[in-house]
């Protein structure tokens, strides 16, 4: 079987602002070690590897995006160290990003586990999971 068989290809979100979606969800991508890869009049692809990821700011969007709703609840990504989570933790806020479950922060996923999970202003949701689990205090 090859290799790639089942791995994921690409994930396309629709936003209803391209701008405001690349001012987080773009700004997101690029600090996790993608890369812009193509671009037209209503969006923008990143690439990391294999996968990439588009942002389309489609004319046939209809309302709001709900992570409530049947269907995308969130995007979990690694990040290599806990202290690379919390660094990326403090810049997200100045990319519109707002740090979710703060009182149980980075222990939400449970005291195993170092993770992030952050909301946009478009209510997208992403996780971003340390590999490793220590981080200086």
């Amino acid at each position: 079987m090859n290799a790639s068989h089942g791995a994921l290809h690409h994930v396309e979100l629709w936003v209803r602002e391209l701008d405001t979606a690349e001012h987080s969800l773009g700004w997101l991508l690029l600090a996790l070690g993608y890369e812009e890869y193509e671009r037209w009049g209503r969006g923008v692809g990143y690439r990391l590897g294999a996968t990439y990821i588009v942002l389309e700011a489609s004319p046939a969007v209809r309302g709001e995006h709900d992570r409530k709703r049947a269907g995308l609840n969130h995007l979990a990504f690694h990040v290599n160290t806990a202290d690379e989570v919390e660094s990326l933790v403090r810049k997200a806020a100045g990319q519109g990003w707002t740090l979710m479950f703060a009182d149980r922060h980075p222990h939400a996923a449970g005291p195993d586990r170092h993770v992030a999970y952050l909301e946009d202003p478009d209510g997208f949701e992403v996780e971003l999971v340390a590999r490793d689990k220590t981080a200086e205090p």
